[in-house]
C-alpha cells in the first residue's frame, strides 16, 4: 500500500514534548495490508524521521489486528542529559584525617610527622573554581535537537588572606600558612602559631588571628582561641578551646565538667569524657563520648571500634551515628535530633522570658487600671501623670516583643516538625535508658535492641533495622 491508502487506514500523534510518536487504526478491512518497510515509509512521511522502531513497525504489518485496538509507541526521541554543576576544587582534600601516632614498645607515643598540615606558600594556587557543563543534548521524533541545560554556577566563598585571578577562576594565597575552612565554607589562609609542649603557666593563654597548633596538652583552665583552625596534638582538659575553623584533638578531651571545645566547623577527637562541646556542622569521634554535653549544627559520628556514647546528651540537627548507646546498668543517655541544638536552647530562653513579660505586664495592667481611675476623678498628680504615661509606653513595649517573641517561637516549632531527614544510627547495641528525641516527639528505651534507626513517622518515633 502506498501512502495515500495507509492515510484511510492510519493516523500517527505526536506528544507534546515530541518524544514520542504513536500509531492508532482508524479503521481496518481485509483489503489493508502492508510490510514493515511500507509503514517506515509512512511513519517519515508524517514527519517522524528520529527514533523509529523499525521492528514493531514490522510487527504491525506481520499482524495488524494484534494492533488495531491500541494506541502504539512507534518512536522514542531522547531527553537531553542535565549538564554537570560547576564545582570548586581544593589543592588539599580538607576531608582526609590524619594518620594515628605511631605507639612505641614501652606505650609511649611517637608524635613525629603525625600532623600533616595544609601550609601553602605566598602566590601559590590553592583552590581552581570549573564552570558548569552541559550534558548530552536530546532529539525528538521529528529530528529538533533539544538542547541540555547548562548545570549550577559556583562562585569562590573568599576568606581571609587569599586573591583571584581576573577571570575568578583561581584562587592563590596571599600569605604563607596554613588553609581553613570556616563558617559558610569560606575558604582562608592564616598564618600558624606552634606551641612546642603544653600550654600551661610558661606558655598562659593564647587568642590568635590564625592557626593554633599545639603540640603537647592544653591543662585545666587555660585558653586558646583562634581564627583559624586549632591542632592539639596531646589531649584537652577543663580548658577552653575556640575556633572559627576546626578543632582537632589527637589525645581526646578529658574535660571533668569544665571548660569547651567550640569550633564553626568541625570538631575531631579521639574521645570526650565529661566535656562540653560545640561544632557548627559536625562532631566526629573515634571512640567514645562518656557523660558529656556535646552539640553538632548537623551531626554527631561516634565511629571505630568502640564506637560508644553512654551518660549524658547528644545533641545533632540531622544524625547521630554510634555502635553503642547506653550500657548495661541502664545509665541516662539522650539523644536529640531533629534541630540544631542552639535552636533548642533559644526556645527554652524565649518561653521563659515570654513567661517574664507575662507577669510584668500583668503588673503594668493593674496599675494602669488604678491610675485610670484615678485619673477619671481628676486626683491624679504630675507624678502618678508621668508614672502613668511611662508605664503605657512599657506596656506597648511589653506588647509589641511578645508578638516577636511568640512569632519566633512558632518558627523554632515548625522547624520542630520538620524532622523527616533527621534519624539516630546505632550499629551494634542500644540500651534500655536511652532517651530518643526526634523534632518535638520523644521515646524512652525501656528494653534493649540490636542494629537500629530511630526515625520521625506519622506523630510517631518508630524502630527500623539498621542498614549501613
Amino acid at each position: 500500500m502506498d501512502n495515500l491508502q495507509l492515510d484511510s487506514y492510519l493516523s500517527i500523534q505526536i506528544s507534546a514534548d515530541k518524544l514520542s510518536a504513536f500509531l492508532t487504526f482508524s479503521r481496518i478491512t481485509d483489503e489493508f495490508g502492508c510490510s514493515g518497510d511500507d509503514l517506515e515509509r509512512f511513519v517519515r512521511s508524517k514527519g517522524v524521521v528520529f527514533g523509529v522502531r523499525a521492528e514493531v513497525l514490522k510487527q504491525i504489518g506481520t499482524n495488524p489486528l494484534a494492533y488495531y485496538k491500541d494506541q502504539t509507541l512507534i518512536a522514542q526521541g531522547v531527553s537531553p542529559v542535565p549538564g554537570k554543576d560547576g564545582f570548586i576544587r581544593l589543592v588539599y582534600d580538607m576531608e582526609k584525617r590524619n594518620s594515628a601516632p605511631a605507639e612505641l614498645e614501652d606505650g609511649k607515643v611517637d608524635f613525629k610527622e603525625v600532623v600533616q598540615l595544609k601550609n601553602v606558600k605566598r602566590g601559590q594556587l590553592i583552590a581552581e573554581r570549573f564552570d558548569p557543563q552541559p550534558g548530552p543534548s536530546g532529539q525528538t521524533v521529528t529530528g529538533e535537537e533539544i538542547p541540555s541545560k547548562l548545570g549550577k554556577h559556583v562562585r569562590f566563598k573568599v576568606g581571609k588572606n587569599v586573591v583571584l585571578n581576573d577571570e575568578q577562576t583561581a584562587m592563590y594565597s596571599a600569605i604563607d600558612g596554613l588553609i581553613s575552612l570556616t563558617e559558610k565554607e569560606k575558604i582562608n589562609v592564616f598564618p600558624v602559631y606552634e606551641v612546642n609542649g603544653d600550654v600551661d603557666y610558661s606558655v598562659g593563654n593564647i587568642d590568635f588571628v590564625g592557626t593554633v597548633v599545639i603540640r603537647g596538652n592544653v591543662l585545666s583552665g587555660f585558653r586558646v582561641k583562634a581564627s583559624g583552625d586549632i591542632r592539639v596534638i596531646g589531649g584537652v582538659e577543663g580548658a577552653e578551646i575556640e575556633s572559627d575553623g576546626s578543632v582537632e584533638i589527637t589525645g581526646g578531651i578529658l574535660g571533668s565538667n569544665k571548660g569547651f571545645v567550640k569550633a564553626g566547623h568541625n570538631v575531631r577527637s579521639s574521645f570526650i569524657q565529661e566535656g562540653n562541646v560545640i561544632a557548627g556542622e559536625e562532631v566526629l569521634v573515634s571512640q567514645s563520648i562518656m557523660h558529656s554535653h556535646v552539640k553538632a549544627g548537623r551531626n554527631v559520628i561516634c565511629s571505630g571500634a568502640k564506637g560508644l556514647i553512654v551518660g549524658g546528651i547528644v545533641q545533632a540537627g540531622d544524625l547521630v551515628s554510634a555502635r553503642t548507646v547506653g550500657n548495661s546498668m541502664s545509665t541516662a543517655t539522650t539523644i536529640e535530633v531533629g534541630v540544631k541544638p542552639e535552636y533548642r536552647t533559644e526556645l527554652l530562653e524565649l518561653r521563659g522570658r515570654l513567661k517574664q513579660n507575662m507577669e510584668s505586664l500583668d503588673k503594668s495592667e493593674k496599675a494602669l487600671t488604678i491610675l485610670d481611675q484615678l485619673a477619671a476623678t481628676g486626683n491624679l498628680s504630675p507624678e502618678k501623670m508621668a508614672l502613668r504615661i511611662k508605664l503605657t509606653a512599657t506596656k506597648r513595649q511589653t506588647l509589641l516583643e511578645n508578638d516577636q517573641t511568640k512569632s519566633r517561637i512558632l518558627a523554632i516549632e515548625k522547624s520542630l516538625e520538620d524532622t523527616d531527614r533527621s534519624r539516630v544510627d546505632v550499629s551494634n547495641i542500644v540500651f534500655g535508658g536511652t532517651k530518643i528525641v526526634i523534632g518535638r516527639y520523644t521515646k524512652f528505651v525501656k528494653d534493649s535492641s540490636q542494629r537500629v534507626t530511630f526515625r520521625y513517622s506519622e506523630g510517631d518515633i518508630v524502630l527500623v533495622p539498621y542498614t549501613k
